[in-house]
């Protein structure tokens, strides 16, 4: 079975290439393609933060990990399958982010901490609420600590 997603957006900031690092200082746009009226973000102003969910669509078929690999193909990071890491090389190319919203107007959302390049397809835009956010403690291995601890600093 098959499905067809349209963007509903795309992000226009100033990073043009993949990189795995230093997305903590990046102040995106998302600008609603024509097609969605701009309605459909009334009243998202009253929230701190967004999920955004976009599409890898510069993830070419023949780099896709439908297995284990070593994230960031890294031989010091053990071997573990593409759903226990947040790589881009996943089989449907969906990547997920928490944003913080600075600003809303008309068709466009200022956003920090999006990490997607420039020209990246959104395929849909929640809030976050308290409720749906994980209850407890959240564990996660000692090597996804690693490789995340540059991941949000800044790149000045």
């Amino acid at each position: 079975m098959q499905y067809t997603i349209t963007p509903i957006a795309f992000v226009r900031n100033n990073r043009k290439d993949v990189e795995d690092d230093y997305w903590g200082n990046v102040i995106s746009i998302i600008e609603l393609v024509d097609e969605i009226d701009d309605s459909a973000l009334q009243g998202i102003s009253e929230f701190s933060h967004l999920d955004i969910i976009f599409y890898f669509d510069r993830v070419t078929d023949d780099t896709i990990h439908y297995g284990a690999r070593h994230p960031r193909n890294r031989k010091e990071y053990p071997k573990v399958g593409i759903f226990a890491q947040r790589g881009k090389h996943r089989p449907n190319k969906l990547g997920l982010t928490t944003v913080e919203l600075l600003e809303h107007q008309g068709r466009t959302l200022k956003v920090r901490g999006l990490d997607a390049i420039d020209g990246t397809p959104i395929i849909d835009i929640k809030p976050v609420m308290k409720e749906f956010l994980p209850k407890g403690e959240v564990r996660q291995p000692a090597w996804s600590v690693s490789l995340m601890e540059r991941y949000w600093d800044s790149c000045d």
